[in-house]
């Protein structure tokens, strides 16, 4: 099943309400898919944000990747159609003496 509804938006949608969970910009984290196996940035996923919460879709085959939804108390987090998440680090910034 391949999802191409007009009103998806990319992964850059998620970085907002991401931004509470995570200490980095995940926008740029490179997911790879349970299913297929492809790997691409979260930004390059499709995100759907209509409903009460957030889901981002595989763009290569469009299986859910990930849930995000956030209650007046909890945040809720279901990445197991992700097999991983590479998120970069910021390299360290070193002054010379």
């Amino acid at each position: 099943m391949h999802f191409s509804d007009e009103l998806a938006l990319d992964g850059n949608a998620l970085a907002g309400p991401m931004a509470e969970f995570f200490a980095v910009d995940v926008t740029s984290a490179l997911v790879t898919c349970n299913d297929c196996g492809a790997a691409a940035p979260l930004a390059d996923q499709a995100a759907y944000v209509g409903g009460p919460g957030w889901v981002l879709r595989c763009a290569g085959c469009s299986s859910v990747l990930v849930r995000f939804v956030t209650t007046r108390d909890a945040v809720w987090l279901d990445v197991r159609g992700s097999a991983s998440w590479k998120i970069p680090t910021a390299p360290v910034q070193r002054s010379l003496p």
